[in-house]
């Protein structure tokens, strides 16, 4: 687990952080330089004990003399993390690693020998005073942590946070409702449940949209390099910290209630990164968090024992009659309500499609889904999927509300 709160260091702690950041900053650009250069002229990999080896000469160099000045164990801490970084890039689970800018996000990891942490009184490395931070959780005692590691964190809005790691036990799985959900996502509704409810946009984010739009034209007016332009970029950090903190909010509490009443929730594959490159809807597809939404899904699912099921994105939910199964030939994105031609059931797009996703979903949680040729062969995590397939109907059967032969390929 990860606790994280405001941070208020004084004068003197906010320098010492920014040299710390700045050497932390300088050691993983310097590395990663050090990566491509060797990959290019040898072709070999940077194993951690060779850029651990590599650190230690270069802080060694008098022109690097000011490393000394701050704690080494954030330094060598920027080294593990780029390795987890590289190995998460060939395991295909990220991108490849970037050099740091001094513009972004800033951060520095202690471990437990170059932090205390007595009572609730957090000191770190080269600091003379306590770090001062509001804790957020009434009913956890920070004196009773006991933390692995501690990051401090500022953001490009100027806040400061920091991180406490614990290591915990996990929780007891959340009693049994006997409820499943199917979730369609979509722009008109952030989310349509099987059950008919609609969870609509936050209509909130709209105002800190316009507030945005303003201070961007204000940064766009103003001189390159002038402190004006700083201080009408730090507006715009501020106001783009202010939507994300109000869209994160939004889709904890909805994903919490989500997973609280449901054994089982099955949701859409969605190819956020591929539908982002649509000019036309990039902002708005972005501007909904499908992508952090399912994660929240997915994490707070195996920490309480829920099962959620992600259902292929090629499976034709919005098409298919969730009443006798059968599949149209077309159906236009602009219609929002369908009428059946084989039963009749007039069906509103959004909440037939997410009664098809459940159906499909709750088929893979009882081994219906066969495995397609290849199809899963790249995907990772927890979450059980339904493995793609032909979307030829082959006729319709009622109380059925997928098509037949979805299993795959056999």
């Amino acid at each position: 687990m990860a606790y994280r709160c405001r941070a208020y260091p004084d004068e003197a702690q906010q320098q010492v952080l920014a040299r710390t950041f700045g050497c932390v900053r300088l050691v993983w650009n310097h590395t990663l330089a050090a990566r491509h250069q060797r990959y290019r002229a040898e072709g070999k990999a940077t194993s951690y004990a060779e850029s651990d080896r590599a650190l230690t000469v270069m802080k060694k160099d008098p022109a690097f003399a000011f490393l000394s000045e701050v704690s080494s164990v954030p330094l060598q801490q920027a080294l593990r993390h780029q390795q987890r970084a590289f190995g998460a890039f060939f395991a295909k689970r990220a991108r490849y690693p970037r050099f740091k800018s001094r513009r972004g996000r800033q951060s520095a990891t202690y471990t437990r020998s170059a932090f205390s942490m007595r009572g609730a009184v957090l000191r770190l490395a080269k600091m003379g005073a306590a770090l001062h931070y509001v804790w957020t959780w009434p009913d956890i005692d920070p004196a009773d942590l006991d933390p692995t590691s501690v990051t401090v964190v500022k953001d490009r809005a100027g806040r400061w946070f920091v991180s406490f790691h614990v290591e915990v036990s996990d929780p007891a799985p959340l009693p049994a409702t006997g409820e499943h959900v199917g979730v369609d996502l979509g722009l008109t509704d952030l989310a349509v449940f099987s059950t008919g409810e609609k969870i609509p946009h936050p209509r909130d984010w709209e105002r800190h949209e316009r507030r945005l739009k303003r201070y961007q034209r204000r940064l766009a007016r103003c001189q390159k390099g002038s402190a004006n332009r700083k201080k009408a970029g730090l507006k715009v950090a501020r106001a783009h910290a202010r939507v994300a903190d109000g869209r994160r909010d939004f889709l904890h509490k909805l994903s919490t209630r989500v997973i609280r009443d449901n054994d089982v929730v099955a949701i859409e594959d969605l190819d956020v990164s591929g539908m982002v490159s649509n000019r036309h809807l990039a902002r708005a597809i972005s501007c909904t968090g499908w992508a952090e939404f399912r994660s929240m899904l997915e994490y707070k699912a195996q920490r309480h024992g829920r099962m959620v099921i992600a259902v292929g994105r090629w499976y034709p939910s919005s098409k298919t009659c969730s009443a006798c199964g059968h599949l149209l030939a077309a159906l236009a994105l602009g219609t929002r309500t369908w009428q059946c031609p084989s039963c009749g059931t007039r069906h509103d797009r959004d909440i037939n499609a997410a009664k098809n996703i459940l159906a499909a979903g709750l088929a893979v949680g009882a081994g219906d889904g066969a495995n397609a040729c290849g199809g899963d062969a790249r995907r990772t995590g927890a979450t059980r999927a339904l493995s793609p397939a032909k979307q030829e109907s082959l006729g319709a059967s009622p109380g059925i509300p997928v098509p037949l032969g979805w299993g795959g390929c056999q």
